[in-house]
């Protein structure tokens, strides 16, 4: 964790473990084991005990009896209802967007597009659909609608790696940036919204298929 090292232990294992929970190495349902992952990850079991107690404030991981620490698991109810919020907020994120972005911002956002559209399926196309929602949350200009989106993105991480590793999903990712990005052109900020609102709403679908194929257990699999 050299890379770490001008940063506290503990928060250094936080972000590693935000990390590995955001690309999938940690699972839902995942058991946590101390000894493991101070061993892994090169450092004593306090700070890591230290890093589960934060994300089990962050609700992303669970104490269960008599076996200690896990990834939290969603049902599909929960993960509904994330999107929903998701919906909402990234909805907001567009409209308020269509009227504060800069010139600048717009070019950037169609720059990162474009980049994702030559990008092959996986880290450099999820990393890069990053940065093009970060920079349309920034271009809202609303510091509270911020704070809102960061803590739902904390609780989508469980989830694991976006859906764009399938580069079907990824293709459609694409068009429907792009109308998100045709809105927010001609400052239409309804459209915007709608367009962000058509983006999730296709994004959920595609996460649904993609943990029932990945035999992710759901509650109405149940």
């Amino acid at each position: 964790m050299a890379e770490d090292s001008e940063i506290p232990q503990g928060q250094a294992a936080y972000r590693r473990l935000l990390e590995d929970i955001r690309d999938g190495g940690l699972a839902p349902g995942m058991r946590l084991r101390e000894t493991e992952l101070a061993e892994r990850l090169g450092i004593s079991r306090t700070p890591v005990r230290e890093a589960i107690r934060q994300l089990e404030a962050d609700g992303l991981v669970v104490h269960l009896p008599r076996q200690g620490a896990s990834i939290r698991t969603l049902d599909h109810a929960e993960v509904v209802e994330l999107y929903e919020m998701r919906a909402v907020l990234e909805g907001t994120a567009a409209r308020l967007a269509a009227r504060a972005a800069s010139s600048i911002e717009l070019a950037e956002l169609a720059a990162l597009n474009n980049e994702l559209a030559a990008a092959p399926a996986g880290p450099q196309a999820r990393e890069l659909n990053r940065q093009f929602h970060r920079t349309l949350f920034d271009a809202a200009r609303n510091r509270f609608l911020l704070k809102s989106i960061s803590a739902l993105q904390k609780t989508l991480l469980i989830l694991g790696p976006s859906t764009l590793s399938d580069p079907e999903r990824a293709a459609l990712a694409v068009a429907e940036h792009a109308a998100v990005l045709a809105a927010l052109e001609v400052r239409d900020g309804a459209g915007a919204e709608a367009a962000m609102r058509a983006h999730v709403e296709a994004a959920l679908s595609a996460r649904i298929r993609s943990m029932r194929g990945r035999e992710i257990p759901l509650e109405d699999d149940v």
